[in-house]
């Protein structure tokens, strides 16, 4: 994901790009006007939102078009997405932090042109991750309303965390490693074993953060360091840490190439308001991505 923590895979913008125009698969029609709570519900449940679902959520609310309510409507959007999986079902969103960190895009574009004394002033101003208070600024609207919701939990790795409201939030942020930023000790993995589905909500696959879970599970992907600040025992400090090296730079061929060979009911799509949305099953997507990543990653190099 290009670049949020200060690795290629965590995404570093303000707002998702819009997804690329396709047909829709279900009857789900364009209504003009202001898209509500109402109207977002009953897309969700036409796209194939069900009661007890477990939701990974990426959005580009813009692409949504006009959406009632404040913050510029993720609110509402929060809100579908709570009644579309019903009390039982829970909504999870990344809640990444590229702004503590020193080996991101996100810090080498913020220090660009500076001088040393600039450079110096700039890192020493960088907080330290706290799950609580830190904000995600670079993941939209939506991530923050999730993440500052009443109720809503919070994964402790301090650059990929993971924010989560419902009955399925404890286990799903629990035992995330410090040193795992997507892998089998992250909530990538519960994720997984949850039988979970990926809502794309006016963003395409190159968004897809799941795919990373397949770049763990390849034989031997390659590492690297990263570091960012942290908090030890009431003191700020620099931790570097090594994980795998992470790219999301071919996720939209990755996503194009799943859809194409997918199970009937892997993926389905549909609107919500103005935006074209798919909703996918995660566990045959990271599936699909750790065998067509193992062997188009292989062949690039070669």
């Amino acid at each position: 994901m290009n670049g949020v923590s200060g690795m290629s895979g965590v995404h570093d913008r303000t707002d998702a790009p819009d997804a690329p125009d396709v047909p829709d698969a279900l009857d789900v029609p364009d209504v003009p006007g202001v898209l509500d709570e109402d109207r977002a519900t009953a897309a969700l449940t036409a796209l194939g939102v069900r009661p007890a679902d477990v939701l990974l959520v990426h959005a580009s609310m813009r692409s949504l078009g006009p959406v009632e309510g404040l913050e510029g409507g993720a609110r509402a959007v929060l809100g579908a997405l709570r009644r579309a999986v019903g009390p039982e079902g829970t909504v999870v969103v990344p809640a990444f932090t590229p702004e503590n960190s020193d080996t991101s895009p996100h810090y080498r574009a913020r220090v660009r042109g500076l001088d040393a004394v600039s450079v110096d002033a700039v890192r020493a101003s960088m907080e330290p991750y706290d799950p609580a208070v830190t904000p995600a600024p670079s993941m939209g609207a939506l991530a923050e309303t999730v993440r500052t919701a009443a109720g809503a939990g919070r994964s402790a790795h301090p650059q990929t965390s993971f924010a989560a409201l419902g009955p399925g939030a404890g286990p799903l942020l629990a035992g995330h490693r410090a040193d795992c930023h997507l892998g089998e000790d992250s909530p990538l993995a519960r994720l997984y074993e949850a039988d979970a589905r990926i809502l794309l909500l006016g963003t395409g696959y190159a968004t897809c953060t799941a795919f990373h879970l397949g770049e763990y599970r390849m034989d031997r992907p390659p590492r690297r360091s990263y570091r960012c600040v942290v908090t030890a025992r009431g003191v700020r400090r620099w931790w570097e840490y090594e994980d795998v090296a992470l790219d999301d730079g071919d996720f939209a061929a990755l996503g194009a190439a799943f859809e194409e060979s997918a199970a009937d009911g892997d993926v389905r799509i549909g609107r919500v308001g103005a935006a074209a949305c798919r909703l996918v099953r995660l566990r045959p997507a990271v599936d699909f991505a750790t065998a067509w990543l193992t062997e188009n990653r292989a062949a690039a190099v070669r």
